[in-house]
């Protein structure tokens, strides 16, 4: 299985300042979504691919274990995927890692039918799709042990102070993500906005059963394409932080 390595190369970036934990102003939610909702409308052809593929591909959500196996058809590395957006990435991410099975939770319709529609285009079958809160599927679905990978690509950064509470990658959502690796499984996020980078890297460096394949942030491993919008941000002078760091037992 093509998989994250701690030898791909020299670090490109410096580990920030590690400083110990959210400011003491900033109190975690009781409860974190995946998500946050948004306008948006499904076109004629992310509709159609809706009713062509849906029936094959996303999954019923339910607050019991998921057979992994019955769901794909066959025993192979799972991957869960945290809001995929329009799926271009965890297409061409699917395409290149035929060997992997990927599990993909996003709420909003039309980035699921536009995912279903470059699943029929690429004819694509490792591909699995929940429409549903990823915390509560971690929470029902997936238990210990369950994974070998996990990829939460540019979460929405939450820039207000304020609003950081609201950030998805926080303490309690990476124990359980850790606990359901198995050992030698990786997590995998990446984001465009340096102190989320920093928060993550701190966040992911804190949880006891994770370490760090790098000193700091990774390169950008070859499976995760550059995205158009990431491409325009890097011709500007922006950034991209990868953080990979595995299960260690």
């Amino acid at each position: 299985m093509p998989s994250p390595s701690a030898d791909n190369g020299p670090d490109t970036l410096p580990a920030p300042p590690v400083h110990g934990g959210p400011p003491a102003d900033v109190p975690y939610p009781k409860a974190i979504k995946s998500y946050v909702r948004r306008a948006g409308r499904t076109t004629t052809g992310q509709a159609k691919a809706l009713e062509a593929f849906g029936g094959q591909f996303v999954l019923d959500y339910a607050a019991a274990p998921l057979d992994a196996t019955a769901a794909f058809g066959r025993e192979a590395p799972l991957i869960l995927e945290i809001g995929f957006g329009m799926g271009d990435a965890t297409a061409h991410i699917a395409g290149v890692r035929p060997e992997d099975n990927f599990l993909c939770c996003e709420v909003h319709e039309p980035g699921v039918g536009a995912l279903l529609k470059r699943i029929g285009e690429q004819g694509l079958s490792n591909i699995r799709i929940l429409q549903h809160d990823a915390v509560e599927v971690i929470d029902h679905m997936l238990p210990e042990g369950s994974l070998d990978g996990v990829h939460i690509f540019f979460p929405d950064p939450w820039h207000k102070k304020r609003h950081h509470k609201r950030r998805l990658i926080q303490p309690p959502l990476v124990a359980k993500l850790a606990r359901r690796l198995r050992p030698g499984g990786y997590l995998h996020c990446a984001t465009d906005w340096q102190p989320y980078a920093e928060q993550i890297l701190e966040v992911l460096s804190a949880e006891p059963l994770l370490a760090n394949t790098a000193q700091g942030y990774a390169p950008q491993p070859d499976y995760r394409p550059r995205t158009k919008f990431e491409n325009r941000g890097l011709r500007l002078g922006h950034g991209v932080w990868d953080i990979l760091f595995r299960r260690t037992s």
